[in-house]
């Protein structure tokens, strides 16, 4: 048995069969072009090799190349294809060749590549008839989970970092409510009030909807009672979900997916217990992480080993309800972060699951086998033979005779353009196909040097405690000046000097408070006098 550390394969090494005056005649004038289309010069992982009728040809091997990792992926097919497998065997290789690489784990079954897989006859001789020599090795794994909802490495971030357009799709909130949200995250920013966690949120939107605090809204347009109450609602039921687990301190650094082990990628695998009851929320929590890493990386252009390969499960999850501002944005995203040397795979069962914009940013397509039991299947079939290359195969009728673990392909090559269709039966991932179970992953969450920086939630003063201070300071105030209007005399003059200075203090408004002038002098807390945001809407923190 090896390991990443004992066996570092690199690119150029690995197992799949080069074409080459070697190899043996092709069996066709197909299985030539295909040999030819998928011989990348460069470091390549091996996808399979050809299905010639009902057997695979280990002479025709199916590679995708590695400096193409950044024109982006689809992996799609039916519940129970193979489309985790294809996912594990393009994650390993992708961080063997040295990129940096972040999958979800939605189901719980992706945990395995953390541990080396259990060899077999039946895998050896499956592998052996891919042109596939398999070794057993892990890749170096780092486990997470969001606001430390198991047993990874806890992802937190703020409200503030989130942001106002994710804030209102997880939300769920129409276009004048995610307006009227943009203008109280405006606020937050200008005045330098950090939004650490969901509390906080809402009692700032307490406060700009009171008798007290709506004037401090009126320069930047206001918002109305009614609009602020559905607001008010939406959060209350997103709290309720647990959600508020995953919002505070400390903020995780996405600089941290990049890292590298000895020569290889390092895998941040993040779990997701109990996704079932709040898939919209993780989705959104994951393009958050893309959106940050957009806005922190430089551009690098094309690169032979990308910095970072982000898998996208359950994509269209992200995709359900969503504005056509927000979707303006993820377009955005997809088609600029390949320059920042990101590629992005987009798992789900179907094509016509994915936004047609954000569709064609996509160059790499390994789709498994569809069924058309029903009208609106045969649809989606029918659209998703149409989005590969013309093929001298009937997609519409090979697509759904597809077996497990095979699939139809077509990638990028070297120079940018679509290789032909191959049918293809995918290779075996080298990590388990097991899940590593809870010890595994508690183990190596133990032993993560990242546990001592965002193991331990921690909660600073923020906008929730300066406006409780705020309406204690009031609250003393108007007592004060009762009692001293009680101790004059009512009508006597001298008990309108309480008032008049108690009305002086309260036109000083909301910035003029000692409670808050104290706030904005604590570096911990503030943020800025005006936060930057990206196109996402989230807070540029470099």
């Amino acid at each position: 048995m090896t390991s990443p550390q004992q066996d570092p394969a690199t690119p150029e090494t690995q197992d799949a069969p080069a074409p080459d005056a070697a190899a043996p005649p092709a069996s066709s004038a197909e299985a030539e072009a295909i040999r030819t289309a998928y011989g990348f010069e460069g470091a390549r992982i091996h996808l399979g090799a050809m299905l010639d009728g009902d057997e695979p040809d280990p002479s025709v091997p199916v590679n995708l190349a590695v400096s193409m990792l950044n024109r982006h992926g689809l992996i799609a097919g039916a519940t129970g294809t193979g489309k985790t497998r294809t996912l594990q065997v393009i994650a390993e290789q992708a961080a063997h060749a040295g990129a940096a690489v972040f999958v979800a784990d939605m189901k719980g079954d992706l945990s395995g590549i953390a541990v080396p897989g259990t060899a077999s006859e039946k895998l050896t001789a499956r592998a052996a008839a891919r042109g596939q020599e398999w070794v057993s090795r892990a890749a170096p794994t780092e486990f997470f989970t969001l606001g430390g909802q198991g047993e990874g490495v806890p992802i937190r971030t703020t409200v503030s970092d989130f942001g106002p357009v994710l804030m209102a799709k997880v939300l769920e909130l129409n276009p004048t409510q995610e307006s009227s949200l943009g203008l109280i995250f405006h606020y937050a920013d200008s005045q330098g009030l950090a939004l650490l966690d969901l509390k906080d949120l809402r009692a700032l939107i307490q406060f700009l909807t009171s008798d007290e605090g709506k004037d401090e809204l009126k320069g930047i347009g206001g918002i109305s009672s009614a609009t602020a109450g559905v607001i008010l609602r939406s959060l209350t039921a997103f709290e309720a979900s647990g959600a508020d687990v995953f919002f505070g301190e400390p903020a995780f650094d996405t600089q941290q997916l990049l890292r590298t082990k000895d020569g290889a990628g390092m895998i941040s695998c993040l779990e997701l217990p109990g996704v079932a009851s709040r898939p919209a929320l993780f989705s959104t929590f994951m393009m958050w992480m893309l959106a940050e890493l957009y806005q922190e990386l430089p551009e690098v252009g094309d690169a032979e080993v990308p910095k970072l390969v982000f898998f996208f499960d359950e994509a269209h999850l992200l995709f359900k309800d969503a504005s056509k501002a927000f979707l303006d944005q993820v377009v955005q995203t997809v088609r600029l972060i390949r320059s920042k040397g990101v590629g992005i795979f987009f798992i789900t069962q179907t094509p016509k699951d994915i936004p047609g914009d954000v569709l064609a940013q996509l160059g790499n397509r390994v789709q498994h086998a569809l069924r058309a039991f029903t009208p609106d299947d045969a649809k989606a079939l029918k659209a998703t033979a149409k989005t590969f290359p013309t093929s001298e195969h009937d997609l519409e009728e090979v697509i759904p005779a597809l077996g497990t673990g095979e699939a139809i392909v077509t990638v990028m090559s070297e120079d940018g353009a679509p290789t032909p269709v191959a049918i293809t039966a995918v290779r075996a991932p080298e990590s388990s196909m097991e899940p590593a179970g809870e010890q595994v992953i508690k183990e190596s969450a133990a032993a993560s040097p990242l546990m001592k920086d965002y193991g331990e939630a921690v909660d600073n003063e923020s906008a929730y405690e300066i406006l409780q201070k705020r309406a204690a300071a009031d609250a003393e105030a108007e007592d004060a000046a009762a009692a001293e209007k009680e101790a004059a005399g009512k009508g006597d003059a001298k008990g309108a000097e309480p008032a008049a200075k108690k009305s002086a203090k309260k036109d000083e408004g909301f910035m003029g408070n000692p409670a808050v002038k104290s706030f904005l002098r604590s570096a911990g807390t503030v943020l800025g006098r005006e936060i930057s945001r990206s196109l996402f809407g989230t807070r540029k923190r470099r």
